[in-house]
């Protein structure tokens, strides 16, 4: 969530400066961080068009994605997390390692970090670095404790702070926009990730071999969004970037 972040106890939360959903800027921050340069953000230009999709690297690990808030979409979400209990997991037998935002206009570094956290560019992680120790510190804690280690964590503060200077859009034109991280789970399942929400959202099973920029996941996430907006009668215009290998 670009403007405000959901409350949790602890020390005050954290001000970050927004940051821009393009490779640029996510690729320079995930590699200061300490993920492994063989893995790369690409943007995605069209989900239709085939020659288009096949110029990025296949396969897709995950989508970062920053969407309006829309009507037809806050209903929806509303809807879900009426009936969703706050979640409650931790330990390494998660399907996925989800964040809780309590940082404000924090949205885009916690879409970096579902998607580098969960499946298998959790383990293009660099040994010892940032990333590495958040993850392992992360893993045992729950929502309210998650949500506090990254606040409080002063390496991601100022990395993110000193990549979001890097972007062409002004943070006052983002404000209102969300970021969501879709990703395959090691369990098979497309993940919906955002820290805004009671937690993660599984989107339903792809079948093996189906990346996150497939058809069959694109139709579970992504697009599940577009047609709802469609239906309300909008055009949805989105932002979307694809971590995936960094060559073909």
């Amino acid at each position: 969530m670009a403007d405000n972040a959901q409350q949790s106890s602890g020390t005050p939360p954290k001000e970050y400066t927004m940051l821009e959903n393009n490779p640029d800027v996510m690729n320079e921050l995930a590699q200061k961080l300490g993920l492994s340069t063989d893995l790369a953000f690409h943007d995605v230009y069209s989900l239709d068009d085939p020659d288009i999709l096949a110029m990025i690297p296949r396969p897709v690990y995950s989508l970062l994605v920053i969407i309006p808030m829309t009507d037809a979409w806050k209903r929806d979400r509303d809807a879900e997390d009426e009936q969703t209990e706050s979640y409650d997991g931790a330990g390494p037998e998660e399907p996925v390692i989800w964040f809780h935002q309590k940082i404000i206009n924090g949205c885009g570094l916690i879409g970096l970090l579902h998607c580098a956290f969960n499946g298998p560019p959790a383990e293009k992680i660099i040994p010892d670095s940032a990333l590495a120790k958040i993850r392992e510190d992360a893993i045992p804690l729950k929502l309210t404790d998650r949500a506090e280690l990254i606040n409080t964590s002063e390496i991601l503060y100022q990395t993110s702070q000193a990549m979001a200077i890097k972007g062409d859009t002004a943070p006052t034109e983002q404000r209102g926009q969300h970021f969501v991280a879709l990703v395959k789970g090691h369990d098979g399942n497309l993940w919906e990730l955002e820290g805004s929400r009671k937690g993660p959202i599984n989107r339903g099973a792809l079948s093996e071999g189906q990346d996150a920029l497939s058809e069959e996941a694109l139709q579970l996430g992504l697009k599940r969004v577009i047609d709802m907006q469609k239906a309300g009668g909008g055009d949805l215009r989105f932002s979307c970037i694809a971590l995936a290998p960094r060559e073909h």
